[in-house]
């Protein structure tokens, strides 16, 4: 199927924002805050859009796509930390001074990023499975309960499966789960807060079947 333009820019902005969010939320994650009484990891703060993201790719691109885009952001977050890590170990110029300061900042974003890959992976990938079969029952109708639907099941998986690898050990077992909670609690909040976003694209076989010869 030939994209058209307006559909090709769509991926792409969607797509950028989504790994963006991921790293964002990564570099983040590193910082704990106290919100509403709740422990929580900065990066909740952003990472919860990243799932109507996927969901709008996967509308709009199908879900090979999607599932690349999962993969692919995977990668870049690796790559991310692997960076931090390595500028950090090398040596500094000491006419500048040690700068300890980045690698006591960024180089624990290690755990942070492998802890995210392999959440992000398993509950993204959940999610696309939940969102085709959404699609396949109610085909275009009830959009909303595609976010709906997906981020139900994905979001506690994730959410659980991060907070554990990432912090489990490190932290007090109530700030651990006090940061679960607060991801599901925000989590869920931006999911309601995010579900018209899925209207603003079109799907990809209603714009297969308009491009479609009769």
């Amino acid at each position: 199927m030939a994209l058209t333009e307006r559909t090709l820019r769509t991926i792409v902005i969607v797509s950028v924002l989504y790994v963006a969010a991921q790293i964002f939320a990564d570099i983040t994650s590193l910082r704990i805050l106290l919100l509403a009484g709740f422990s929580i990891d900065g990066g909740t703060l952003i990472y919860p859009f990243t799932f109507t993201l996927r969901d709008m790719v996967h509308k709009v691109a199908g879900t090979m796509i999607a599932r690349t885009l999962i993969f692919l952001a995977a990668g870049i977050n690796l790559l991310m930390a692997g960076l931090f890590w390595l500028v950090s170990v090398l040596p500094a110029d000491m006419t500048v001074g040690a700068q300890e300061e980045f690698g006591a900042l960024l180089a624990p974003v290690f755990r942070i990023v492998v802890a995210s890959i392999i959440a992000e992976v398993i509950s993204e990938l959940i999610d696309t499975e939940v969102y085709n079969l959404w699609v396949k029952r109610f085909q275009d109708k009830f959009q909303w309960g595609r976010v709906l639907a997906s981020n139900a099941v994905s979001v506690p998986i994730d959410s659980a499966l991060f907070v554990l690898i990432a912090f489990a050990g490190d932290l007090p077992a109530e700030v651990v789960f006090s940061i679960f909670l607060a991801n599901i609690i925000v989590k869920g909040g931006v999911t309601l807060l995010s579900i018209p976003a899925i209207y603003t694209v079109k799907d990809r076989h209603l714009e297969k079947n308009k491009n479609a010869p009769e």
